[in-house]
């Protein structure tokens, strides 16, 4: 019987994050579940039929105090943090003379703080440890970027985060904890309009043609979180987005 791994997800009210715990909590692991509110949480948390080995940590991820509230009191509830996913994010596309400065303090504070802060305290964490998976939810329009949705705010963050998890993968790969990514392209969220002429718009970002489900990404996740000689890796799912222009 496989020993029960300690999982911190961000983001994990909704969209992919909620997919993402709701897979880990199926294969019998611990998760410890974030978002801004509380009340979003319990929420997810009674969806996923209130689990005993989920615990529920609100706050703004893009705050250092949160990220090590997150890990206190994962290490108090459950000994250890064995993977942080951290999914949490916000995409704003707009053209470059429309961004405020709202929409970059926004951006800098989920996409990359909300990274930055929990990826430092899992590392102390795992490298003393000397185990341990890191992986990240970014985006495929990272890997390329396309006329078609302008976006220099995310492409500006989640670029340098798929350049970073290489460097981060360097530096703990010595401590065996093994750093990667996701980068999603169009996946059936709430995030997107339902709409028929959307929809369409939404599919022919791909050369497949097509958009992606939540457990093309968890899939990928668990794959990489599975893996013991995987690092330093950014897996994109984006049904083809990422391989060039067409």
């Amino acid at each position: 019987m496989k020993t029960p791994r300690t999982v911190i997800v961000t983001g994990a009210s909704s969209g992919l994050g909620f997919a993402i715990a709701e897979a880990y909590l199926k294969r019998g692991d611990n998760v410890v579940g974030n978002a801004r509110t509380l009340a979003r949480l319990e929420q997810a948390a009674e969806r996923l039929g209130n689990p005993h080995n989920l615990l529920l940590v609100a706050g703004d991820i893009g705050l250092p105090q949160t990220a090590r509230r997150l890990f206190d009191l994962a290490i108090e509830r459950f000994g250890q943090v064995d993977i942080l996913i951290s999914n949490a994010g916000i995409f704003i596309p707009k053209p470059v003379a429309d961004y405020t400065e709202q929409d970059l303090e926004a951006i800098l504070g989920t996409n990359l703080k909300g990274f930055f802060y929990p990826a430092q305290e899992a590392a102390r964490h795992m490298a003393a440890r000397g185990a341990g998976h890191i992986v990240a939810i970014t985006a495929s329009i990272a890997l390329q970027p396309t006329l078609k949705v302008p976006a220099l705010l995310p492409v500006l963050v989640k670029g340098g985060l798929n350049q970073a998890i290489r460097a981060l993968a360097l530096e703990l790969a010595g401590s065996q904890v093994q750093v990667n990514a996701v980068a999603p392209g169009i996946i059936d969220t709430p995030l997107h309009p339902a709409d028929p002429q959307t929809r369409n718009a939404l599919q022919a970002l791909a050369p497949s043609g097509r958009i992606g489900t939540p457990t093309d990404v968890v899939e990928a996740v668990l794959y990489l979180t599975d893996s013991n000689f995987v690092t330093g890796t950014v897996l994109a799912v984006d049904g083809g987005a990422a391989s060039g222009v067409w």
